[in-house]
């Protein structure tokens, strides 16, 4: 699983489809097996997102040096009712511009939102995590926070997934969020796998319609397991889904991982690219499968996601030396 190149292309091979095209043909489809990026420098989607207790400030700088794509500061279900007010002021105190973070506020209607939303102006807060969320007007009371300030709704509710279509294209809303250990307790569900696959797509289509980044999964509870963890998560990736959450340093790297390509697919890849190089463009064979234009998409996704990632690699290796 260490062995993973990267990849996303869902969120590459749904844009601009007629540039695609143009950009497999001859020349250009050799110079991405080559390394050329296309185009505009990718932002590369957030695959881990790691929460940490508001209550516990001796960990903050740690997570943010484990490698998580994002850091959650917890202060909903981490912090008990009695420390809710000491674990805010905690958080004002550390927050800094130099150090992004996102922060799960208490929900809406609970006498510590009004509190957590004044937090969530502060420097350095660059998402607001809103649990159990069900209705547009909380998702706008977060998004009048301030310009830029990303809100990532979590449905973990009935109701919440009633409206998730509404909710996923309210203001300033980036990325919804599968809560899916509350999901099953509000319906009654028991099981984490078939029991919650309709409800897992639904999140996804809602999020492509509304042209969001793919949702972020729920947490897995297998801390030590790594084979439970990684199969988790490359269910959440088949399904649609391009994050899970983490409670724990353990889990990011096999999260990270499992979100981007192995060396397979990466060769996989490139052999498709060659083919589109030769072929200009047109429908052809590869490993005994006909390929055409969407796979092709998805072929150059993958290596220009790859290579991109490998540049941000290099230079922050540089950067250290």
């Amino acid at each position: 699983m260490s062995n993973r190149a990267c990849s996303s292309g869902r969120c590459l091979a749904t844009r601009n489809g007629g540039l695609w095209k143009r950009k497999l043909r001859g020349p250009r489809a050799v110079g991405i097996l080559q390394g050329e990026l296309t185009g505009e420098t990718m932002t590369l989607p957030q695959r881990s997102f790691l929460f940490v207790p508001a209550n516990r400030p001796d960990r903050f700088d740690k997570a943010l040096a484990c490698g998580a794509d994002a850091v959650v500061i917890d202060l909903e279900d981490a912090v008990p009712p009695e420390n809710k007010t000491e674990a805010r002021h905690s958080v004002a105190a550390w927050l800094a511009a130099h150090h992004r973070v996102i922060v799960r506020i208490n929900a809406a209607d609970t006498p510590w939102f009004k509190d957590d939303l004044a937090l969530a102006r502060l420097p350095g807060v660059a998402g607001v995590m809103l649990p159990k969320t069900e209705r547009i007007d909380e998702v706008f009371s977060v998004s009048c926070i301030g310009a830029g300030t990303a809100v990532f709704p979590m449905i973990e509710t009935a109701a919440g997934l009633h409206n998730v279509h509404t909710i996923a294209r309210a203001q300033g809303v980036q990325r919804l969020v599968f809560g899916s250990i509350d999901f099953q307790l509000d319906l009654g569900i028991s099981g984490d796998e078939l029991e919650l696959l309709p409800y897992r797509a639904q999140l996804v289509m809602a999020s492509r319609l509304a042209r969001l980044g793919a949702p972020i999964d729920g947490v897995s509870t297998s801390i030590d397991d790594q084979a439970a963890l990684a199969a988790d998560t490359l269910r959440s990736r088949r399904l649609g889904f391009g994050a899970k959450l983490c409670i724990h340093p353990k889990q990011v790297s096999a999260v990270n991982a499992a979100f981007c390509a192995s060396a397979e697919e990466l060769a996989w890849a490139r052999r498709v690219l060659e083919a589109a190089a030769r072929s200009a463009g047109a429908a052809v064979a590869v490993d005994g499968r006909m390929v055409d234009r969407p796979v092709m998409m998805r072929a150059q996704a993958i290596v220009q996601e790859a290579g991109e990632r490998a540049l941000r690699l290099a230079g922050a290796a540089a950067a250290q030396s």
